[in-house]
């Protein structure tokens, strides 16, 4: 086996995601073969975890000082996090600055790239950044926007903080109605309550939204990062 080759997950092929038969000199495709598909597809979007969110665990501060509450259904998603994927259901986060919601998103996406599942991990602004620029590049919006749509888990922190315009809403719209469609995963974080979303991103974004992930999951309080550095 190549030493670039991931080792198939079912131990069937070599890697290749094609099982040959040395009798007949044919191949057909392995059981791997639509992961790595998915897995090349989403190659060139960011999966990942952000340097300050790497060592993040259950049995770590910050989590350690968040409600438990809203800790416990993150880590039973976490713990079915294949099954969850399989059908489609997210997570909503919602609440106050510094409250540890990018935090407890940050390990419902690491828990889907420990199992192999395609992740891309987005700020709204940063997103919407990246397909303005897709504009102007060979593979174009529209397949950036294929791309984000086949994703086992897109992880969008920070809705509603872009500028409103028309364009972002669209676009927006159109990568959660895909997912609602084919029944893919979203976890997301906003400071914005459901209502004050459905003024700034539309209700019909915001409805596919709560059916994708349920009630949000609030954390509100005190602003951890001012507690741990006054300056800010």
């Amino acid at each position: 086996m190549s030493a670039d080759l991931t080792p198939c997950p079912y131990g069937i092929c070599d890697g290749s995601g094609f099982v040959i038969d040395d009798a007949t000199n044919t191949a057909r495709d392995c059981r791997c073969r639509p992961q790595r598909i998915a897995a090349a597809r989403a190659r060139s979007l960011e999966a990942r975890i952000p340097r300050k969110y790497r060592d993040v665990a259950f049995d770590r501060f910050p989590v350690t000082e968040i409600d438990p509450t809203v800790v416990d259904v993150v880590r039973r998603f976490c713990h079915d996090i294949e099954a969850n994927l399989d059908a489609g259901r997210g997570i909503w986060l919602e609440g106050d600055p510094g409250t540890g919601k990018t935090t407890l998103a940050m390990l419902v996406s690491k828990a889907a790239i420990e199992a192999r599942r395609t992740t891309a991990i987005y700020s709204l602004p940063r997103l919407m950044g990246v397909l303005r620029e897709s504009i102007e590049s060979e593979e174009g919006l529209l397949g950036l926007l294929d791309r984000l749509a086949t994703v086992d888990l897109l992880h969008i922190d920070d809705l509603g903080a872009e500028h409103r315009t028309d364009w972002v809403n669209e676009q927006l719209y159109s990568i959660v109605n895909t997912r609602y469609e084919d029944q893919r995963s979203i976890v997301l974080t906003t400071n914005a309550t459901a209502d004050e979303l459905e003024q700034q991103i539309g209700a019909r974004t915001v409805s596919r939204l709560v059916e994708m992930c349920g009630d949000p999951l609030a954390l509100f309080g005190a602003d951890r990062r001012r507690e741990l550095d006054p300056t800010l």
